[in-house]
């Protein structure tokens, strides 16, 4: 019997899906990782309200620009479709509800971590530099470390007995590099003003992020080349690596170092999972359109665990 992995109020929930023929008291197969899970107003209003300091309201409008929409429901949809095709199976899927707005949970940070700003092309903050109160800093820090503690929970738990792990991320259909900085707002308004927005490069429907900064690669080879295969087949145009290399600072390449040949950090365009990608609301994800992209991820996941 493993020790359960569970949610944590206000840190992450995480969803246990079985198969019928599943064997309850063994390691998950597979875990979901979703760090960057918080997509909705809710998760951005809820959190704000516990600040002390002032963090201004318009930065909602960077949020929703910002967050993996789609990403939860896509892990989710990956997980039921892995084992209804074969009931043996069983997944974990940990989705953190921290905005990364104000707390980047895939950054490997610690206790000595200050609020900085980030140029643009840079690597996002862990902590942005509206994060000014030092109370503020302590709560995210606390729940930071608590949804580090039980994806790391997952991933020891699924990886560690020989299971597989996916970096579920989501990114905007453009590359629009603005440095994330106390004008992060106008920036990003003036990026996506209507004589602006299509002129930024438009990504890759799906990113595989396979390697470090030096070209070593990290992820699992099997599930690599059959995701290749699968999204091709599926008319998912796919890239390697395009957007970023795997870097240390992510908490999935920590993941990846751990568990050398047993993970996958990927992207899904937006657009492909919303009826419309609106970079200032809140959009929620078209069913349809989500388990069309997770099928191919499925099928990798079972052919590479055999």
């Amino acid at each position: 019997m493993v020790d359960p992995i569970l949610s944590r109020s206000g840190v992450c929930d995480v969803e246990h899906v079985c198969g019928a023929r599943c064997d309850r008291a063994s390691p998950p197969d597979l875990v979901l990782e979703v760090p960057h899970g918080a997509t909705l107003a809710a998760h951005f209003t809820e959190l704000r309200r516990e600040f002390v300091g002032d963090v201004a309201e318009d930065l909602r409008d960077f949020f929703f620009v910002n967050t993996d929409v789609g990403a939860p429901e896509l892990a989710n949809a990956i997980a039921a479709a892995v084992v209804t095709a074969d009931p043996r199976r069983s997944a974990v899927v940990v989705r953190c509800l921290l905005p990364r707005t104000f707390v980047d949970c895939n950054r490997r940070i610690d206790r000595a971590s200050v609020p900085a700003a980030s140029a643009a092309g840079q690597m996002t903050p862990g902590m942005p530099p509206w994060i000014r109160d030092e109370r503020d800093r302590a709560l995210l820090l606390d729940r930071y470390f608590a949804y580090r503690d039980v994806a790391t929970a997952a991933f020891d738990a699924v990886c560690g007995s020989g299971g597989l792990g996916l970096c579920v991320h989501t990114y905007a259909p453009r590359s629009v590099d603005v440095a994330v900085d106390e004008n992060i707002v106008a920036s990003m308004h003036a990026a996506y003003a209507p004589e602006r927005a299509t002129s930024w490069p438009l990504r890759s429907s799906v990113d595989l992020i396979t390697h470090d900064p030096d070209g070593h690669e990290m992820a699992s080879p099997k599930l690599v080349n059959v995701a290749l295969s699968e999204l091709a087949t599926a008319g998912f145009d796919v890239a390697q690596n395009s957007a970023y290399s795997l870097h240390p600072i992510t908490l999935a390449w920590e993941f990846a170092t751990k568990y050398p040949g047993s993970t996958l950090c990927f992207e899904v365009r937006r657009d492909l999972l919303v009826p419309e990608f609106t970079p200032f609301r809140e959009m929620i994800p078209d069913a349809a359109k989500v388990r069309r992209a997770a099928a191919p991820f499925a099928a990798a996941v079972l052919a590479t665990l055999g």
